[in-house]
C-alpha cells in the first residue's frame, strides 16, 4: 500500500534559534537524515521532496464559480508542511512504525489507487 508522510515543522529555521533549541533542532536534522537513509536503502521510500517555505506558495481556490489566485499558503498556521515522502509498505501499521521513528510531527495519508478502478472498468 502507498502512503504519503507529510512532515510538519515550524517556520523558524535552525539559524533563527539559539542555545538548547538550536542544538535540539540540529540533532533532529541529523536524525531525519538517518531516517531517510535507512528507509531509502530498504526501498520503502519511493518518492518525496523537501518543500520550499510557505512564502513561496501560491494558492488557487474556486468559490461560487470564481477562481482566485493568492500568494501564500492555503492554511494559516504556525506549523507548516516542510516536505513529504511517498512510501510503499504492507499496511498502516508499517507506515505508523516508520512515522514513529521520525523526530517530529508526521501526518500519514493513504494514496488513492485508481488502478483498481481501471481494472474493474475493464472487466
Amino acid at each position: 500500500m502507498k502512503y504519503v508522510l507529510l512532515f510538519g515543522g515550524t517556520m523558524e529555521g535552525a539559524d533563527q534559534l539559539e542555545g538548547a533549541a538550536k542544538e535540539q533542532t540540529m540533532a533532529d536534522y541529523e536524525k531525519s537524515g538517518q531516517w531517510f537513509e535507512k528507509y531509502s536503502k530498504s526501498g520503502k521510500i519511493v518518492g518525496g521532496h523537501e518543500l520550499q517555505g510557505p512564502s513561496t506558495a501560491t494558492t488557487v481556490s474556486r468559490r461560487n464559480g470564481k477562481v482566485t489566485v493568492t500568494d501564500g499558503p492555503f492554511i494559516e498556521s504556525k506549523e507548516v508542511i516542510g516536505g513529504y515522502a511517498e512510501i510503499e509498505v504492507a499496511d498502516l501499521d508499517e507506515a505508523l512504525a516508520m512515522a514513529k521513528e521520525w523526530p517530529g510531527t508526521v501526518e500519514i495519508r493513504p494514496v488513492v489507487d485508481h488502478s483498481q478502478d481501471q481494472e474493474r472498468a475493464r472487466s
